[in-house]
Parts: C-alpha cells; structure tokens; sequence
C-alpha cells in the first residue's frame, strides 16, 4: 500500500470487521516498548545513530510480510508535511509524539494497517498491534509473535531482574500498554463514568481520551489502559484489564437498558435531533461533530436505526478530523472552513447509506 493510500483512506481495512462485543468495544490495542542494546535511547542518542536504526529498519523489514500482516511500507517523518502527519495521528497510525520529531524517525505499516511500528520515537521501537471489538487475548499472542519475529533480527534491551528497559521508567518490565477503546454514551449521560474512573485508577488501570494521555474523551469515547508495567507479566496485565472492560460493558449495556425503560421517548428524541443535525447541519464544530456522532452510534445499537452500518463512527469520527478535512480540501483550511467542509462531508456520506 502507498503512502497516499494510507493518508488519503479514513478508515482503515480491519475497522471495517466487527469483534465481539463490538456494540460497546470500537478496538482492543497491545503496544511493545523496545529497545537496541547497543545503542543509546533516542532522547540522547546522535543523529548518527538515530539515522542507523532508520536505515536498518529500511533494510530488513521494508516490504516484508508476517503471516498476515503483509507488505510493510516504510514511512519518513522527514519526508511528510505537517497536515500528512496529522492524518496519521488521526488515524492512531503513529503517536502525536512521533508527528513531532521532523527527522531520523518514522513508521513500518502493515498493509492492512493493523500494524504500526514507530522508529525512534520515544523508544526505538513501539509495536503497536489492533483488533476490532473486545479481543484481548488474541491481540496479545499476536504481538508477541510479532515481536519474537522482530527479535530474530533485533538485540533487545533487557535485564534479567528488570525486565524490557525503556528510555520512561513506567514502561521498565513488560514494555506493554494493553489497551481498549470503548463507546459509553450511557454512562457519559448518566454520569456514572465521572464516579467509577477514581475506582478504576485505584486498580492500576487509566481511562484517557481517543488520543491516549493528555487527550480528552471527545464522543463519549473513552481509552482504559494498564498504568503498571513493571513486576506483572504481560497475560497477568490483560487479565485485569479484561476484567474491569467486562465490567464496563456490563455496566454500559444495563445504563442503556435502564435509559430505554426510564426515558425511552426523551432518549429517543435526543437521537434523532442528532441524527437531524447530522444530515442538515452546514456547519458544525469537531465537538458538536462527535456528540451527535455518538448518539447516532446508540441509535444504530439500540436498534432505532437500522440503515446506517455501525461502523459509521469510527469512519466519521476519523474523517471529521482536521487533518483528513484539509487533506482532502488539499488546501491549509481557517477553522470556520474546516466546520464548514465538516457538515458537508457528514450530509455526503450519511446521503450516500439513504440512496443504497
């Protein structure tokens, strides 16, 4: 697959497959944080040094396959302009970290796109692995063949007492950030998500926006991850994370339940509003963009929709995005063009699933 492809694509081919749980679970992440063992990491290592791992990734892994992840295509920050990079970001293809660094640095992406792995970000490697819907356990044997297939070729840094040293202490152990991305409107709406992220903190995990740390939770989408890397091994690691996501969906799935049976016309009502801003709007900001996209999502779930596939908000979410917006507009857009392009974009592709 092309650079162009990758960019120009909102959605990428394994988000168009549903997993289980996928009413509530959008995707399910393993990232690995690794290391050379002989060289210094990134924050200080020269330029030199930072172009060799560059250079050796080119070399090795450049248009090579694993099982099913084929034809990886070596991406450059150097060789991308600021609006490229940010599609990528939007794309969660590479991290905002990465877009960041402008040379010696870049990304390996599967064909599919389910693979990404950033070079000489923070780390020289981060590994990062998806699956559509609550798979866990299977994105987890992935990425480790994954990364035992790496290490055929790679020295890695590790020590015997400490495990995978990483360049930030908190990622010292496993060098693993196992992760879910879930929609939970109901909880949003009823508050309840604002009393039980405390508790889950307590357990060691983080609930952080679409964009990881520092991001917030646009959409009613929100991102639970292990905090504690150091001293669990990596299945212990996604057992606790399953356990609280299991907990989640239940909770969500009776939220939703206990909305239809309580206020039934009123959530009904807020749906369709939405759906009506979505389909008239001629203009509408990123924020107002995701709160009428997660109520139509409930919607298409709750059975109140049913023309529309559900896999809408996370194309819509993707291609609503600032970058993807001026990528496509193939200009630098002011923000009121941007909300402009945005309502149109939404009312094209929404009349596109009522003429089918």
């Amino acid at each position: 697959m092309s650079l162009q492809q990758f960019i120009n694509e909102a959605i990428s081919p394994w988000m168009k497959e549903e997993g289980p749980d996928s009413d509530i679970v959008m995707s399910s992440r393993i990232r690995l944080a690794r290391n050379f063992s002989h060289y210094p990491f990134p924050l200080i290592a020269s330029e030199e040094l930072l172009d060799e791992v560059m250079t050796f990734f080119e070399k090795e892994f450049k248009h090579q396959s694993f099982r099913d992840y084929e034809d990886f295509e070596i991406i450059k920050m150097s060789e991308l302009q600021p609006i490229e990079k940010r599609v990528l970001v939007e794309k969660h293809l590479i991290s905002p970290h990465l877009a960041e660094k402008p040379d010696h640095s870049g990304t390996l992406i599967s064909q599919n796109e389910q693979v990404s792995i950033m070079i000489n970000e923070e780390d020289h490697i981060r590994i990062q692995l998806y699956f559509p819907g609550f798979q866990l356990d299977k994105a987890l044997e992935q990425a480790s063949q994954l990364d035992d297939w790496l290490e055929e070729k790679v020295d890695y840094a590790f020590d015997e007492k400490r495990g995978y040293l990483t360049a930030c202490p908190t990622n010292v152990g496993t060098g693993m950030r196992a992760s879910v991305m879930m929609h939970l409107p109901a909880l949003a709406i009823t508050q309840q998500i604002n009393r039980m992220t405390p508790a889950i903190n307590q357990l060691g995990l983080v609930v952080r926006g679409i964009y990881g740390e520092g991001s917030e939770a646009v959409g009613n989408i929100f991102q639970i991850s292990n905090q504690i890397t150091l001293g669990k091994s990596e299945q212990d690691i996604v057992e606790d994370l399953h356990s609280v996501v299991k907990q989640l969906i239940d909770q969500e799935r009776r939220a939703r339940e206990a909305l239809l049976n309580r206020s039934g016309i009123q959530l009904e009502d807020r749906i369709f509003r939405s759906y009506g801003v979505l389909k008239n709007s001629r203009i509408i900001e990123s924020k107002e963009a995701a709160r009428c996209l997660s109520d139509l999502r409930l919607g298409i779930d709750l059975g109140m929709i049913d023309h529309i596939p559900q896999t809408i908000l996370n194309e819509l979410m993707i291609l609503t995005q600032p970058g993807f917006l001026q990528q496509y507009a193939k200009a630098t857009l002011n923000p009121e063009e941007r909300d402009i392009r945005r309502a149109s974009l939404i009312r094209e592709r929404l009349q596109l699933e009522n003429e089918d």
